[in-house]
């Protein structure tokens, strides 16, 4: 297996890189390298330490039976709904606490498993355990996120969300409101000091840019407003993290947000419009998405409490 690193890998470790596009754990990959079956720009890899760089190959030697490569099962229980589908693509509007691939803590029954199920060629499209897929969403985010059904397609729509011709746009509600109605929020993101598990603002992360607008504000219950985020950037908890940054934390988010008033439970994050160009003829591809019951109904109650205050932005 042999690839050419996008910018969007520019400056990760040569280990993690392999894993990513293997599949494979970080041990396995540590096998690979002291067996000499990792190459970086021809040379033989000696310490998964090493950086990459834009432009630069890595060949990985994967034995076809090794162990660390876990064959992924579809599961035609699991759940989700699919907005369209043809040879090369597949756009879905995942549901509320459904994982998108398997991980620490979901080895099974993730919308992977399910499209693996109903497309059984998707299981040899890019990484083992995440077969198809070119973005995702957290699992208690809602919304859309396009597929690949080809190894081909896959290529190309990684490269257009690294190149941002991919458009994702995202409603959310939020605690009080930002101080301009509209702005962009250009700060880079990396893993938090304190805690691995979360990602931060930090000089040492990475590029990340999220657009916003104001669409509603309102005062009753308690001070909130709805969102409309825009990403530039793809980073981990991007307009979570952003938002929090800004002062208008996302409600029901109880890692970087505050408390919802009507115990939801979840952040109230929803992928609503997802635009691309077809990888196979080249058409402009549009997609919008109501969001789910318990944003609707946080948004009905927010309007009604407020119906006598002029509070639209």
């Amino acid at each position: 297996m042999r690839e050419e690193i996008p910018q969007a890998l520019d400056g990760e470790r040569i280990d993690r890189v392999a894993a990513i596009m293997t599949g494979l754990s970080r041990s396995a990959i540590s096998n690979l390298i002291t067996d000499h079956k990792i190459l970086h720009n021809e040379e033989i890899v000696i310490s998964g330490a090493g950086r990459v760089l834009t432009g630069d190959r890595i060949e990985v030697e994967v034995p076809q039976d090794d162990s660390g490569v876990a064959s992924l099962v579809g599961d035609p229980n699991v759940e989700f709904e699919i907005v369209h589908e043809d040879d090369w693509v597949v756009v879905i509007d995942k549901p509320v606490g459904l994982v998108v691939h398997p991980g620490a803590g979901h080895k099974d029954g993730t919308l992977v498993h399910g499209l693996v199920a109903k497309y059984p060629e998707m299981a040899g499209v890019g990484p083992i355990e995440r077969p198809g897929i070119v973005h995702r969403l957290d699992r208690d985010t809602s919304g859309l996120l396009v597929c690949a059904r080809t190894s081909q397609t896959l290529q190309q729509l990684s490269d257009d969300l690294v190149a941002r011709d991919i458009q994702r746009s995202y409603l959310t509600i939020v605690g009080g409101s930002p101080e301009a109605p509209q702005g962009t929020i250009d700060a880079p993101i990396g893993r938090s000091r304190r805690s691995r598990t979360k990602m931060t603002v930090t000089e040492a992360g990475r590029e990340a840019r999220t657009h916003y607008e104001v669409l509603e504000g309102w005062e009753n219950p308690t001070p909130a407003s709805l969102l409309r985020c825009t990403l530039d950037t793809g980073r981990t908890h991007q307009i979570r993290v952003h938002l929090r940054a800004i002062g208008s934390p996302v409600l029901g988010d109880s890692v970087y947000g505050k408390p919802d008033p009507f115990g939801i439970g979840r952040p109230l994050l929803h992928a609503a419009q997802l635009s691309f160009t077809h990888p196979g003829n080249g058409k402009p591809m549009h997609f919008d998405s109501e969001p789910p019951d318990d944003f609707s109904g946080a948004l009905m109650t927010f309007r009604e409490q407020n119906l006598s205050s002029d509070s639209s932005q």
